[in-house]
């Protein structure tokens, strides 16, 4: 129970920090995971592998962000039942969102592996790595009931207020993956399939870690009955989840318009955008976490029917994620170069041009940071307060933006326009989104009139 933490109560700054900071080291340590697969990847397998990991890059985050979508969304229900003192019901919301997982996972499971090629045909990947990618991708599609059963246990966690168990099965885990990848690629060379093995068992030892926690939190002790299907909880836990998968999806569906553009460059091109890519998770590590934070926050406190410090929270996060952007730009500004440099390896020609294209796209991103960072913050406000249709929408805002912006930029100013898609599109969902929270906020000031 130590690590549970009520955030109803106390100085609003002090807990979206604190409870931040240990998932911001939790995400590290994943980003880096993810990091060492393109590293080992790209220099063990060279170029045409490590374009072979970008084709897929959109199609992989497209079915973890529906099933991230799916458990956030039921995380929020958990957070305010637990910020009402709401036990016997968090437990019936907490089983029967097991159940739902269940069954989710098995349908994306058949319909991972049945779009897989079609999808890769589809973003006209190249001959030359659509056999590594297709591999890859399958192997990934396959660790669905992983990625879910991680992600569902997380999210249980956080919305408690245990930022810390995350944290230590991320640390776990990131060892795990960086010895089994070097271990299957260097060492066994099982190429590109080793990385994807490595990676999803890597994601086994996290959920078993978490697994091995929530079982000691008492008041999680549940019996057979919580676990059955309650048509009114399971209505309402897909109403909360649906939308925001369906808002990763649109917003993934988007970056496969970008990557189908990307790989009509060419081989060194797309290896340079997929470098910076990989680093777009480090970009994003705290404003996710910031995130994370405000989701449970504004749970919790919208549970107890604090909503005067909901507003406080709001603005406090803002502010914190606002320094934190600016901090991290000025540092891949800075050493940006050098850190991509690691991604790149081959000829001494195809390296000099992968890495001009990486770093022009990284010093974009990291000039219009501060607008991603607002996104996550005023997002998962929302979505704590219990609407996840509106951020569907700022999804929705994202999709058009990428996408339009990807099929228009390059034919006007080259190929480098593709690099503004991603910012134009942060830039489309937070008007969505600050115009949204506003309203949200002014409507609950003529309810206390």
């Amino acid at each position: 129970m130590s690590r549970v933490r009520n955030m109803t109560e106390g100085k609003p700054i002090l807990h979206i920090i604190t409870f931040a900071l240990p998932l911001m080291l939790g995400n590290v340590f994943q980003q880096l995971y993810t990091v060492v697969d393109t590293m080992v990847v790209g220099q063990a397998l060279g170029v045409n592998a490590l374009a072979a990991l970008g084709a897929v890059d959109w199609l992989n985050w497209l079915m973890l962000g529906i099933v991230q979508g799916l458990t956030q969304g039921f995380a929020i229900r958990m957070a305010q039942e637990f910020g009402a003192g709401q036990i016997e019901q968090l437990k019936k919301t907490v089983g029967n969102s097991v159940t739902l997982a269940g069954i989710s996972t098995v349908f994306l499971l058949i319909i991972g592996q049945l779009v897989a090629r079609p999808s890769l045909v589809l973003l006209q990947t190249p001959d030359a790595i659509m056999q590594d990618a297709l591999l890859y991708l399958r192997i990934m599609y396959l660790g669905v009931p992983i990625v879910m059963a991680y992600n569902l246990l997380a999210c249980i966690l956080r919305a408690l207020g245990d930022g810390k168990t995350p944290l230590h099965a991320m640390i776990v885990a990131s060892f795990t993956n960086i010895v089994l990848d070097i271990l299957f690629v260097i060492v066994f060379h099982w190429g590109i399939a080793g990385a994807a093995a490595a990676t999803l068992i890597a994601q086994v030892v996290s959920g078993l870690f978490c697994m091995w926690h929530i079982r000691r939190i008492d008041i999680l002790r549940m019996g057979k009955e919580h676990f059955a299907m309650q048509a009114g909880i399971a209505g309402h836990l897909f109403l909360l989840g649906l939308p925001m998968a369906f808002q990763n999806s649109i917003i993934s569906i988007g970056g496969m318009v970008v990557q189908t553009v990307v790989n009509g460059f060419g081989v060194i091109f797309i290896a340079g955008f997929t470098a910076t890519n990989k680093l777009y998770g480090l970009l994003e590590i705290a404003a996710t976490s910031y995130g994370y934070a405000m989701t449970t926050y504004v749970g919790q406190n919208l549970g107890a029917g604090k909503k005067e410090r909901i507003q406080k929270g709001v603005r406090a996060a803002v502010a914190v994620a606002m320094v934190t952007s600016i901090v991290i730009a000025a540092v891949m500004i800075f050493f940006g170069k050098i850190i991509l440099g690691w991604f790149i390896s081959g000829t001494p020609e195809q390296t000099t041009q992968a890495l001009q294209i990486a770093y022009y796209y990284l010093v974009i991103m990291s000039v219009c940071l501060p607008i991603l960072y607002i996104l996550h913050v005023v997002r998962s406000a929302i979505q704590g307060m219990g609407n996840t249709v509106l951020p569907m929408v700022s999804g929705i805002a994202e999709f058009v933006m990428r996408a339009v912006s990807a099929l228009i930029l390059p034919r006007v100013v080259g190929e480098t326009g593709i690099f503004y898609a991603e910012v134009l599109a942060w830039l489309g969902a937070d008007v969505i989104l600050v115009a949204s929270y506003l309203v949200l906020i002014r409507r609950w000031k003529r309810q206390e009139i």
